[in-house]
């Protein structure tokens, strides 16, 4: 009898493993009447009572064991906010790191706590809110269970404390902050990952796969409970006001003032309204610009917060790095700032249909008149976790008008081969000048990926013609075929030696065809004969690259170098390591070396974090070239470096720098970001910019010079 007992248990922990599921795999929230108190000590008398869950099991370092330390999470509820209760016992605390202080944090580093919500019940989307030890804040927009967008920022708080025995934490979340659909019981997916980082240590509530990530909302656990909340004020007002003084050698000076604000409309629980008007974007941190060695143009993320919320609505990508849709193609034109005059968005779901509409107004800038900017992006969810869906765009002035039409569909699965995940894209599309198809305007493409812990294997190809030409979409390049495979094999063996993981690529090549002609253009090729993450922290890799290019013109490098019509086979080798990112004193370099179209490259990257404490964080990076051209040798240089201040969790300083010398640029962004309250922002922005020769700078008088106070202001009504 006892052999049989013993059996059944063994059965049901194997089962329990398999499924990435542990008892209980539902939280039963508290209702509450009153406000607690928040502190972050958690000794109000709600969080005896609320019912507590602590069955953390290990992703990493050590598959499917118990959480070394004691984790404990409970959550609470009032009619307008959601209170989630956080102890991470830690046998020695002083062992508990915490660097950053400053919102959207680089949380990976730090010890933290991550709560992912997903209201809408359709194992898709979903928000991920992130703390630390110091009480740092970050937020992610999941989207599609696999990826997630950090530039978004929600209205939410937390409060923590740090004794003996480990830290502790409170986080409220309104409900005006997350989209749900209306009814008197609900029941969300809900999930917690708590990450080690003295012991390199991940535990998950429930899903704890290798194959998954917290972003998996189909693997997560359930929060029910809820009754009869109330689901938000219906209007949310955030006016701003802005003055500043700018200068530069053209015009002299002159001194902005601005009024302008959005207001939120929440026309069905998950159905969101956003007006604008008079937009500006003076507070938006600078791009680093890349000293960029190719014939393609680099793509940048949105960093916009009127354009984030609800990102994955209005995502149609092609392929390739080309996308339908671009929201960096808004208010900008010819590199230049353009002014919005007025816009409105209209996101959300009902029912199984997904709608992300926008409408943007630009107002007149040098010869281009005033243009409408329309995109309409809908998805229909199909099954668990598929969709088909649909895009139109339309810009139009008195000029002329361009427009993309396209369809997609993507059949998603996380029980392929029992509990592998599948991914199978395809998308079609064609552009049109003034509301009349262009000949040789269409493109496809179509992928399967599987990406899984062992084996991650993607293939994909595509095709686009060369008058394809999407104008608020974004096109790396053009007149193609492409076909695309990458392997990679990740096994985890001689952990007795210290690896964590070995990192192995077979292969990972992209081939690209000229479209009209059918002859090879180019051609890329990675192969990874070693590599591995330690236990420790540090990873290393060894590449072997090959690239062919075939010119059809000129590539103009440089003023003085110009390589000429022809093809070219290179062949290069790199190195990369990089130390654990925890310790105070992290670095990364990559060397890569071998041939460059007619000449010889080498390439040194350097990283080099200082976390000198949690009120001063500074990461720099570091770039060099030496090119041997037939023409000319020449040497370029990159310096980007990152610095944070942080005084409070609500009050820091920023300090961007950034050189380039192939491109001539110096420039310095600094920003002051102080939170009065959730939800409302002040700033203080000043740049500093050189566009003058590098050699020729004089240090003292910039070329030009913008100083920014901003004020965002939060009304709810």
């Amino acid at each position: 009898m006892m052999k049989i007992k013993l059996f059944i248990i063994l059965i049901i922990s194997v089962q329990a493993v398999l499924a990435q599921h542990s008892q209980p795999d539902e939280l039963q929230a508290f209702k509450i009447n009153n406000r607690i108190n928040f502190d972050g000590v958690l000794d109000d008398s709600i969080w005896q009572q609320a019912t507590h869950i602590s069955n953390f099991t290990q992703r990493e370092l050590n598959f499917g064991k118990p959480a070394s330390e004691r984790t404990e999470v409970a959550v609470a509820y009032s009619k307008n906010e959601l209170y989630i209760g956080v102890w991470c016992y830690q046998e020695n605390a002083s062992k508990i790191k915490a660097i950053f202080m400053s919102p959207d944090f680089y949380y990976e580093i730090d010890d933290n706590f991550q709560i992912m919500l997903s209201p809408f019940d359709d194992n898709r989307s979903g928000y991920l809110f992130i703390i630390n030890p110091n009480g740092a804040r970050a937020d992610v927009l999941i989207s599609g269970g696999e990826d997630g967008n950090m530039d978004w920022n929600g209205v939410w708080d937390t409060r923590t404390t740090v004794t003996d025995s480990g830290w502790f934490a409170e986080v409220v979340i309104p409900f005006s902050t997350l989209q749900f659909k209306s009814d008197s019981i609900l029941n969300w997916a809900l999930n917690f990952e708590r990450n080690i980082t003295s012991k390199n240590e991940q535990v998950l509530w429930q899903g704890w796969s290798r194959d998954y990530s917290i972003f998996s909302v189909v693997k997560a656990g359930r929060l029910t409970g809820l009754r009869n909340i109330s689901y938000a004020k219906k209007f949310e007002l955030k006016p701003y006001l802005l003055f500043g003084r700018h200068f530069d050698n053209a015009n002299g000076v002159s001194y902005p003032f601005k009024v302008g604000g959005n207001l939120n409309v929440n026309i069905l629980p998950t159905l969101k309204l956003n007006l604008t008007t008079f937009t500006d974007f003076a507070q938006v941190e600078a791009d680093e610009i890349p000293v960029n060695l190719t014939r393609f143009s680099i793509y940048y993320d949105e960093k916009r917060q009127f354009f984030l919320e609800g990102y994955n609505l209005y995502d149609f990508y092609l392929g390739d790095n080309n996308h339908a849709f671009y929201s960096r193609q808004l208010g900008i034109t010819n590199s230049k700032q353009v002014p919005i005059v007025a816009g409105s968005r209209l996101f959300g779901t009902i029912g199984k249909n997904n709608i992300g509409f926008l409408n943007i107004q630009e107002a007149e800038i040098d010869s281009v008149p005033t243009t409408n900017n329309t995109v309409f992006r809908y998805k229909r969810n199909i099954g668990e976790q598929s969709y088909i869906g649909g895009i139109f765009t339309n810009l139009i002035n008195t000029q002329h008008s361009n427009q993309v039409i396209g369809i997609d569909a993507v059949y998603q699965s996380s029980k392929f081969l029992k509990d592998k995940n599948l991914t199978i894209r395809a998308a079609t599309s064609t552009s049109m000048q003034d509301f009349k198809i262009t000949e040789d305007a269409m493109t496809y493409r179509l992928s399967a990926d599987y990406p899984n812990d062992l084996v991650d294997n993607f293939m994909a190809l595509g095709s686009m013609q060369d008058n394809f030409n999407p104008e608020l979409g974004y096109i790396h390049r053009t007149n193609y075929n492409s076909y695309s495979w990458h392997l990679r094999v990740t096994p985890r063996w001689f952990s007795k030696y210290g690896i964590k993981r070995l990192l192995l690529k077979p292969w990972g090549f992209t081939a690209y065809q000229t479209h009209t002609t059918g002859e090879l253009e180019s051609f890329s090729n990675e192969t990874r004969p070693i590599g591995a993450i330690l236990k420790s922290g540090e990873r290393f890799e060894f590449n072997l690259i090959q690239n062919y290019d075939r010119l059809n013109e000129d590539f103009e490098l440089t003023e003085d170098i110009n390589i000429p019509v022809g093809e070219y086979m290179m062949y290069n080798n790199e190195f990369q390591f990089e130390s654990f990112r925890s310790r105070l004193i992290s670095s990364a370099i990559t060397y890569n070396w071998g041939d460059f179209y007619t000449g010889k490259i080498k390439t040194l990257e350097t990283d080099l974090g200082l976390s000198i404490s949690k009120y001063l964080t500074i990461y720099s990076t570091y770039t060099r070239n030496w090119i041997e051209m037939q023409q000319e040798s020449i040497i370029t240089n990159e310096i980007a470096s990152f610095w944070d201040i942080a005084f409070t969790t609500r009050l820091n300083i920023s300090l961007f720098a950034q050189y380039n010398d192939l491109d001539e640029i110096m420039i310095y962004n600094i920003r002051l970001h102080w939170i009065p309250k959730i939800g409302s922002d002040f700033y203080f922005v000043y740049n500093i910019g050189y566009e003058e020769p590098i050699k020729q700078i004089d240090y003292l008088k910039p070329t030009t010079t913008d100083a920014v106070m901003k004020l965002v202001y939060r009304i709810t009504f």
